[in-house]
């Protein structure tokens, strides 16, 4: 840190308890009040080098000879900075540095302390020495933050707009180019680090630098410093990655919040940070979101969320979570499904937000229709891609995340189906290559909700389509007990259709083959004319009757599924139960008997 030395008497000063007193040997005929400190001090080394001063000792004197008072409680930096004017104005010893040049500076200009008063006087060795200041990078950050203390002053002066822009073309260039140093606080490169080689003393090499040296030191300024001082930094054309990076960092430094790793997990803040008030990490958050650069992607989306449900608990605006929740849904293809499970906040009783991530992926599809409309040449039609298949991924991805995300939250016994159904109906069809996922999620709600009707479980389960189904899927769908009987029907039903193909497919291949190696046509044909059967048609002829079996299995199966369903329908129809089905064998001939003709049949 840099230091400027001025004077050269020895200390003339002496406190006792709330005064300081000059023991020069004469008696003291001003008393200077700042607050609660006093200085006991002469009028002429003074008047010698202060217009105000003079001004106000003129004004005081009566030309007796007594001592009088005068209070200067506006002095910018206080007692601080005048024990330091005064000693100056004295020849005393005093050192400068990049924490008191500031407020010492601000005093100097508060008390006119110009050449005009004296050669070489505060003013111009303060302004020389701010302007070696700026010329460092930790120097420049510590005048910074000095200027919290004298702000309004700094910035009539424009010591505060001197720094930041200081700052600012040091943060956009290469370090290593200039030899600052990369840390104002956590330094390792020394000044004093040198290495000997043949008895000659050479500096060593400065490690090579990354573009985010600056953040941690940044992070140490007041959010409306730190705030003018990225607008700085990318009106001089910063890359938005690294801007939201450093934006990032500062996040996570004041929100105790942001350092959450699970959903409900207590906040762990740091150990050198005290928890602000909430008003005040409210305000801080708000003022995060208006920093992070608009370019998507440079912010990832764990973050943005983790923002989001930072948002959420401090009751941030409605403008901010909107903000936020636009921000995720148009990059909603990076997000994983822990990310998405959010605490609910809110007044509905289900455990997670489904009203918000319903919003986020609104906002996704409007990305897309967006992006769909700028770049009309790339579509032919809504479900119909180009050769460009990358375009489809965010989709499906998307479409994936959605299907899991209904899956977790499912047995939520609280999860209205309505929502269920609006969440899932968001996807469009040709964005799911298979409904495997949506499947496992409908399964999962009826589980968990047994007690919906049996429209409800038709109107749900008309969410998914059977022919998308993988063979993993369609055979645990037609054993499961929760699903509709038109369904289960459906399943097989595709199934055999399924199965005709592969059995098409199969003789297809087979006469491609035959023609293929005898083109002439005399495929398998004996001398006689009679035919004789390959190796490759023995094969078919196997893989078909194997299928065959399956499908007669099938077949059987879906046979007694139907059988027993009816049957247990039609008990359930006309009111029977297993006790009533007992009494009625033991009944009496003569009471079957009277039941009319008619009855039976119907």
């Amino acid at each position: 840190m840099a230091i400027l030395r001025l004077g050269s008497k020895p200390e003339a000063f002496h406190r006792e308890g709330n005064s300081w007193i000059c023991i020069s040997g004469l008696p003291s005929d001003v008393n200077i009040n700042i607050g609660e400190m006093s200085f006991q001090l002469h009028k002429f080394p003074l008047l010698s080098r202060s217009r105000l001063m003079r001004k106000l000792i003129e004004e005081c004197s009566n030309g007796d000879g007594a001592s009088f008072s005068l209070r200067l409680d506006d002095l910018p930096g206080g007692a601080i900075a005048f024990e330091l004017i005064s000693k100056f104005c004295y020849g005393v010893k005093i050192e400068l540095n990049a924490q008191n040049v500031v407020s010492v500076r601000c005093a100097a200009e508060y008390l006119h302390m110009t050449d005009e008063y004296g050669k070489g006087n505060l003013i111009s060795q303060t302004e020389s020495f701010l302007n070696e200041l700026l010329g460092n990078w930790a120097d420049s950050i510590r005048a910074l933050e000095a200027c919290e203390e004298v702000m309004a002053h700094a910035d009539d002066l424009h010591i505060v707009s001197r720094c930041i822009d200081s700052l600012a073309t040091k943060a956009c260039a290469d370090p290593s180019l200039f030899g600052w140093p990369l840390a104002g606080r956590k330094s390792n490169q020394s000044p004093e680090t040198t290495s000997l080689w043949n008895g000659i003393s050479t500096m060593t090499k400065t490690k090579p630098t990354s573009d985010n040296w600056w953040y941690e030191d940044v992070t140490f300024l007041s959010l409306p410093l730190y705030k003018r001082l990225i607008l700085a930094i990318e009106s001089r054309g910063m890359r938005p990655e690294s801007i939201a990076a450093s934006v990032v960092y500062y996040a996570r430094r004041y929100l105790p919040l942001m350092n959450r790793q699970s959903s409900f997990d207590d906040a762990n803040p740091g150990p050198n940070i005290l928890n602000p008030s909430e008003s005040g990490q409210r305000a801080l958050l708000e003022e995060i979101v208006g920093l992070i650069p608009n370019k998507k992607g440079v912010t990832s989306t764990k973050f943005l969320i983790r923002l989001l449900r930072t948002a959420m608990v401090l009751h941030a605006s409605p403008s901010c979570r909107e903000i936020l929740e636009k921000r995720v849904g148009s990059q909603l293809d990076q997000a994983s499904l822990v990310d998405l499970l959010i605490p609910n906040m809110g007044h509905s009783e289900t455990l997670y937000d489904i009203d918000c991530v319903q919003r986020i992926l609104d906002y996704f599809f409007l990305e897309e229709q967006a992006a769909a409309i700028a770049t009309p040449d790339n579509i032919v039609e809504e479900g119909q891609l180009t050769n460009e298949s990358n375009s489809m991924a965010p989709m499906t991805t998307v479409a994936r995340l959605i299907d899991g995300f209904l899956a977790e939250v499912a047995p939520d016994v609280n999860f209205k189906l309505p929502k269920f159904e609006a969440l899932a109906s968001s996807i469009p069809d040709y964005a799911r290559p298979l409904d495997d996922g949506l499947y496992h999620a409908i399964d999962m709600y009826l589980k968990a909700h047994p007690w919906i009707t049996d429209p409800e479980r038709e109107q749900l389960c008309r969410l998914m389509n059977c022919q998308k189904l993988s063979l993993e899927a369609s055979t645990h769908a037609a054993q499961n007990e929760r699903l509709p009987l038109r369904v289960i029907v459906q399943v097989l039903f595709f199934e055999q259709l399924r199965l005709r193909k592969s059995i098409s497919g199969w003789f297809f291949v087979s006469d491609n083959l035959e023609n293929s190696a005898n083109p002439s046509g005399n495929v398998g044909l004996k001398k006689d004319g009679s035919h004789h059967a390959t190796d490759g048609e023995d094969d078919v002829t196997h893989r078909v009757s194997e299928l065959e079996k399956d499908c007669l299995g099938m077949k059987e199966e879906l046979r007694k599924l139907v059988k027993y369903k009816s049957w247990k329908n039609f008990t359930r129809r006309l009111g029977f139960s297993k006790s009533q089905s007992c009494c009625s064998k033991r009944s009496k001939p003569s009471n079957l008997r009277a039941i009319p003709p008619s009855t039976v049949n119907r």
